[in-house]
């Protein structure tokens, strides 16, 4: 199969050396040097790609993802911070007929640490003596804070039923890959929840696992749906 990287930064590079893995010949790497404007985004440089994995910064994903589905090529957004674009791109994956998948984190781990999160809201949510809250740290380059992966985990203590406060914040530092740690404290004892990254590797092996799986693909899907079923 053959892969486009569209964002060639640290991510990209990582993705580059383990895609082999995963079955994938990447036939096109895409950067701020070769893609200025856009420039890159052609069908003639497109042609024949199974898949391309979308890895740049939160202002130009949903310009590039518009294009790629313009393009009739199956994507792995792996950007985060565009979330509220994402009409855009289910309209732009819907019109073009292509596949697409998205998440705010692409680590098997942190999605299993989700459904953990979950359900431990669930639980706690008719106990009004517990408070809660929510952190997460990532390095300082990381571009948007609260990360997309502390608003989905917030968001899915929600929809678990969880309706009373949960305290929020976000620390960005040094070269930290990403922990993201959810609480329950009362008087009584303290609950905590701790997920942490110890590099890149479990982002990158997840979004070429997505992209395995969404070459052939229609439709519109999160990394969920590829670990768990739709």
């Amino acid at each position: 199969m053959k892969l486009a990287l569209v964002g060639y930064g640290k991510m990209g590079k990582m993705m580059d050396s383990l895609a082999a893995q995963y079955g994938f010949e990447v036939v096109l790497r895409l950067d701020e040097f070769n893609n200025v404007d856009g420039a890159g985004m052609t069908k003639e440089n497109f042609a024949g790609v199974d898949a391309a994995i979308e890895f740049t910064i939160p202002e130009a994903a949903i310009g590039n993802i518009e294009t790629l589905a313009s393009l009739g090529v199956n994507t792995v957004a792996g950007t985060t911070g565009w979330l509220e674009h994402l009409n855009r791109a289910r309209a732009a994956v819907s019109k073009a007929g292509t596949g697409f998948v998205y998440a705010s984190n692409f680590s098997v781990g942190i999605n299993v640490f989700e459904r953990v999160v979950a359900e431990t809201a669930k639980l706690m949510a008719a106990h009004d003596t517990y408070e809660a809250w929510a952190w997460e740290i990532h390095h300082s380059a990381k571009k948007d804070a609260p990360s997309g992966t502390l608003l989905t985990l917030v968001e899915s203590m929600r929809k678990a039923g969880y309706e009373r406060k949960i305290d929020q914040a976000a620390s960005r530092a040094g070269a930290h890959p990403g922990t993201h740690e959810i609480g329950f404290d009362s008087a009584a004892d303290t609950i905590t929840l701790r997920h942490a990254a110890r590099s890149r590797e479990g982002f990158a092996r997840g979004a070429l696992q997505a992209a395995r799986w969404v070459v052939g693909k229609q439709g519109f899907y999160e990394f969920r749906d590829v670990l768990f079923g739709k």
